[in-house]
């Protein structure tokens, strides 16, 4: 199928390209419309217990509050009267504007838990409306209008409104610093890896027509589904890693043909038969890798899911048609602008120093194996101490305003600052019923008190009026204050305490706020997570089976890359939660990002099994062409492992690149990506690849006779 496929792509190369243009205009435009779709967040399961609390809030009572002014007054105290009037101002303004409810102050409400210990601060909380993009973009409308450093007061914003848009617009200002930084990099590797102008465009052919192509499916999918902004992110790294991956590839073979003195059609021919099958399954590995982010019911994780299978879908076929067209219309042309000093295109196939590394691993494969474990190993070690948990203001730096104003409500206010939990009922509930109920709340360790619309109570009793907005027909609403830190294992125990207490008049309740939250994220993550390992060990061991015959070289495969992706995950829990780098790379230690830990061993498994896919081939094709095992893994990492630690590198100046990112869960996944991808490259691929071989022998081409005729009807051998 793929010989016919190369046969006609060289006889209809110009109209393929003229296709190809019109389709990518057509693209651009649909594309254009993907950024106004896409939405900030999506890190909260729907169907969670928290979210269902948070719609009967917003539903009912208002909403909860997301957006926290911290005023300050510079002389004296928040009682003064200068700054008593300036805060009623201030709140009465705020109450007036259009998509804001349950506007509260202290200065409305005189609760202690909204002035800081020492008196000179106070806030005003209150509710903006809309899901994650309108809450950002009307919080981004209304913060010009009340934050101020001049006058009888000072004005910060904080809470979850203001912390978005602080993430925001910084991973927007950091990706474009990343991105100054990679682009000229990687544009002046890709001249000096190519060893030539012309050839050095095609990867960029394939990235561009990857990126702008998923563009339009996200545009598409933005305006039925919810898709995370963050996808944009994903596609743009992924279309160039696979444009370098699949056209290193492609030309390495073009050229390895026209040296061996193959014309140009035969050479299109044999490139797209040989090399095509290689991206084929290699993309089908990968596809299957970030398919499974499809069982998590998070956004945030499926939006990837969105964006990973298109980029990889259209990379692959851009890879199989618009290339090889090029190299039809350039024949030996492909070398032209050729660096004086090179010799990419005239050296040959062969890399002398990977043919000696795969020889030497090849003569003593314990010895030189052993080594590479055992570190690998090492550095896997903190898996065993990780604790998981959800972004929040702490991946800010410092300095940002949101932080500034979270850490001052955690340090000086006591208890407004701190973990809380909101709860509702599911029905009616009397009041007496209520009071009892809302008072073994507040009786639990840590909890300073309750307040309901019958009263506020503490440590079981009733301390002072209620919040009347709180109570309606058929439900209410309490909110739980405490002494507990934000996201620490206390608070987390006292969401589980309360959930396990009768609600009211025999009701139902639903316990929500930032603590339960992370709980039911976290909890979501992990159960969906056996699921989605399954899935991936499946379609990987399936694919590969498909692609070797073979029972072992699947096996072998998965247990490679679970020992290179746990030594990646020890090393991102080493820096990111146990902090030994905090200083350096400028970032507060938290427990690991439950989502971004997620999605950064798909896609290194995914970017690691397209390494995997790409040196087995040639092994597979020596082999079949009747050398031994270990001469066809010194021949084949001879001739691949040039291709292989070049796109590694390419793209690990990309992903390395966000580690300058002043938001640490985008510095974890840039560093951890790049990471694994030269851990595999270069120690996996280059030393435990063929060690594992060597050990194996012919027993690496296993599998019993009811499969090797089921592989042998499959037809998807080379031909």
């Amino acid at each position: 199928m793929l010989e016919r496929l190369g046969g006609f792509v060289y006889r209809h190369a110009r109209l393929v390209l003229a296709v190809t243009v019109v389709a990518l205009a057509g693209a651009a435009v649909l594309g254009l419309g993907a950024f106004g779709k896409l939405q900030t967040g999506g890190f909260d399961d729907p169907n969670s217990q928290s979210s269902r609390a948070a719609a009967v809030i917003d539903d009912k009572f208002g909403g909860q509050s997301n957006l926290v002014l911290l005023v300050h007054a510079p002389a004296g105290s928040v009682d003064s009267d200068a700054v008593r009037t300036a805060g009623q101002q201030l709140t009465a303004r705020l109450t007036h504007e259009p998509n804001v409810t349950n506007v509260s102050s202290y200065w409305t409400t005189h609760a202690p838990a909204m002035k800081s210990k020492d008196g000179t601060n106070a806030v005003v909380v209150a509710h903006v409306v809309g899901d994650n993009t309108q809450v950002m973009t009307r919080t981004q409308d209304l913060l010009p209008r009340y934050v101020t450093s001049s006058g009888p007061v000072t004005v910060a914003a904080g809470g979850d409104a203001s912390v978005s848009q602080d993430i925001t617009s910084q991973v927007g200002k950091d990706l474009a610093i990343a991105e100054s930084i990679a682009v000229p990099i990687t544009a002046l590797l890709l001249v000096l890896a190519f060893g030539s102008l012309v050839a050095a465009l095609l990867p960029l052919v394939i990235g561009v027509i990857a990126i702008v192509g998923t563009f339009a499916e996200l545009s598409i999918l933005g305006g039925v589904t919810d898709v995370s902004v963050f996808a944009i992110n994903l596609t743009t790294a992924l279309g160039l890693a696979l444009g370098v991956d699949y056209a290193l590839l492609l030309v390495a073979r073009f050229r390895e043909q026209l040296v061996a003195g193959a014309d140009t059609a035969s050479a299109v021919v044999t490139t797209v038969r040989t090399a095509g099958r290689t991206i084929a399954f290699s993309a089908a590995t990968v596809v299957a890798a970030l398919a499974t982010l499809m069982v998590f019911p998070q956004f945030f994780l499926r939006s990837f899911a969105y964006a990973g299978m298109g980029v990889v879908a259209i990379a692959a076929v851009a890879a199989l048609l618009v290339v090889p067209a090029l190299l039809t219309v350039l024949g030996p042309r492909v070398n032209a602008l050729r660096l004086p000093w090179s010799r990419v295109d005239r050296r040959g196939p062969v890399s002398p120093m990977w043919r000696r590394v795969a020889s030497t691993v090849g003569r003593r494969p314990i010895l030189a194996a052993l080594p590479v474990v055992a570190a690998l190993l090492l550095v896997a070690l903190p898996l065993a101490g990780v604790t998981f948990g959800m972004p929040d203001q702490r991946v800010l730096p410092a300095g940002a305003s949101s932080r500034q104003v979270a850490d001052t409500l955690q340090d000086s206010f006591a208890g407004f600052g701190h973990a809380a939990a909101d709860i509702v009922t599911t029905g009616p509930a009397g009041a007496d019923s209520l009071r009892a109920y809302a008072g073994q709340v507040s009786a639990l360790p840590g909890v300073l008190d309750v307040t309901t619309s019958a009263g506020t109570f503490a440590h079981g009793s009733l301390v002072g009026p209620g919040m009347a907005g709180f109570g309606q027909a058929d439900a209410q609403r309490l909110s739980v204050a405490t002494d507990l830190v934000q996201k620490s294992s206390g608070a987390a125990d006292l969401v589980r305490a309360i959930r396990t207490i009768p609600g009211p008049d025999g009701t139902g309740t639903l316990v929500g706020g930032t603590d339960a939250q992370q709980i039911d994220a976290t909890s979501s993550i992990g159960s969906r997570l056996p699921i989605a390992v399954l899935l991936i060990l499946v379609s990987t061991f399936v694919l590969l089976f498909a692609f070797t015959g073979s029972i072992v070289q699947p096996i072998r495969a998965l247990v490679l890359n679970a020992i290179g992706l746990s030594a990646t995950l020890g090393a991102m829990v080493w820096i990111f939660q146990d902090g030994h780098l905090a200083g350096w790379l400028g970032f507060t230690p938290q427990p690991t990002d439950t989502s971004m830990t997620v999605l950064l061993f798909c896609v290194a498994f995914g970017l690691s099994m397209d390494y995997e896919v790409i040196l087995t081939s040639r092994i597979k094709e020596l082999h079949d062409g009747g050398a031994s095992t270990k001469d066809a893994v010194t021949e084949g990492l001879a001739r691949t492992g040039r291709i292989v630690s070049t796109a590694a590198g390419l793209l690990a100046v990309s992903f390395f690149a966000f580690g300058t990112s002043s938001v640490s869960f985008l510095q974890m996944f840039g560093l951890g990506s790049g990471l694994a991808i030269l851990v595999d490259a270069i120690l996996v691929r280059g030393v435990l690849v063929p060690a594992s071989m060597a050990l194996l022998g012919r027993l690496a081409w296993y599998a019993p006779a009811p499969l090797r005729r089921l592989h042998g009807r499959m037809a998807l051998r080379e031909a």
